[in-house]
């Protein structure tokens, strides 16, 4: 997420110079990226914001210990 704010960051900055330059292809690209960039950084905070539980479950112990029916002791 980190990543992702600065590159968001740099696009405000390319924006800018590509407004004062003229580029009005580059701004309507750079637009449609930063979008993007907003929606991928919101999905990320509501994620980041949902408890994250792991239930392992009980292990099988006859494949766990590579065998599929249990060995007969005799």
């Amino acid at each position: 997420m980190p990543r992702l704010q600065e590159i968001r960051s740099n696009l405000v900055d390319h924006l800018q110079e590509a407004k004062d330059q003229g580029w009005l292809g580059e701004v309507a690209a750079i637009e449609t990226t930063m979008a993007a960039t907003t929606q991928k950084l919101e999905a990320m905070r509501e994620l980041a914001a949902q408890p994250s539980t792991v239930h392992p479950g009980m292990p099988d112990l006859l494949t766990t210990a590579g065998r599929l029916t249990p060995v007969r002791e005799e």
